[in-house]
């Protein structure tokens, strides 16, 4: 039996809804998607060759769309050209989320595992990644060069807050499959910015995940980053009043990457300016 592979990717970025899209997509019986989120293929892993790329698609049938979520594929210049090369034209979908919003909350991430300085200034300026993930036009302008705009379905984090059943209803109605009702854990799940209830133990199951990962354990990382009971254990939600960003650095990030938010406004004729303030 030949195997299939995707004709979907949702290529990030991070910190956007990619973990609510894949447990929503992963229930539509007419779609599969691998139960590891992030394979991270077509940037950390490409060496391993298609046939281990092939393996984590082996259980797919009948499904209409086959696809993978991966958020680091749009930070990523060698990706387009390697999804091009494998997989020739799928369709790839971005959720574009505020800059200094994302920026924090990837933050938020690093600190919750005790990596990073402890000042959110200064992390925007020793981590560049909190920066440069937000560079959307640089990125997808990279995207719509390699496949065209026609291959992009480019959605806005707001809308998914706002009203997740609608956001989805519309990826489904892009991808061309059936619509779905979302039950009621799914209408108001946002994974909202967590930190631990005990540092060194998510420190130690991150670096574990990592290895794990890195000797082609990408299910059994997915399964355990899905448990709840072991999201339970780990970590708590971060309250609202601790959720802060100082002016200073908000418009740091938007002096920073105020020509990348327009380029993307242009390429995609959003009103992302607007609707996030700047």
């Amino acid at each position: 039996m030949t195997r299939r592979l995707p004709n979907f990717l949702y290529i990030g970025p991070d910190k956007a809804g990619s973990t609510w899209l894949h447990e929503v997509l992963v229930n539509h019986p007419e779609i599969y998607l691998t139960p590891a989120k992030d394979l991270y293929y077509f940037d950390r892993y490409f060496g391993r060759g298609e046939e281990w790329y092939q393996r984590h698609f082996a259980d797919v049938t009948d499904q209409r769309v086959v696809g993978e979520v991966c958020q680091d594929y749009l930070s990523c210049a060698e990706s387009p050209a390697r999804i091009a090369t494998t997989l020739g034209r799928p369709k790839m979908m971005a959720t574009l989320r505020d800059p200094v919003e994302r920026a924090y909350s990837s933050y938020l991430y690093m600190r919750k595992h005790g990596e990073g300085p402890d000042s959110f200034s200064e992390a925007l300026r020793t981590k560049p990644t909190l920066l440069d993930h937000g560079r959307y036009g640089t990125q997808l302008k990279r995207y719509a060069d390699m496949f065209g705009r026609a291959c992009l379905h480019v959605a806005v984090f707001d809308d998914l807050q706002e009203n997740p059943q609608a956001f989805v209803d519309s990826v489904l109605e892009w991808l061309g499959v059936s619509p779905m009702v979302l039950p009621e854990e799914d209408l108001k799940s946002k994974l909202p910015a967590s930190r631990a209830r005990f540092v060194p133990a998510a420190w130690a199951v991150r670096q574990g995940a990592n290895v794990v990962r890195a000797l082609d354990g990408a299910q059994l990382v997915g399964r355990v980053k899905r448990s709840p009971r072991v999201q339970r254990l780990l970590y708590q939600p971060v309250p609202a009043s601790d959720r802060q960003i100082s002016a200073e650095d908000a418009t740091w990030i938007r002096e920073q990457l105020r020509s990348d938010i327009e380029a993307a406004e242009s390429l995609f004729s959003l009103n992302l300016m607007e609707r996030w303030g700047w």
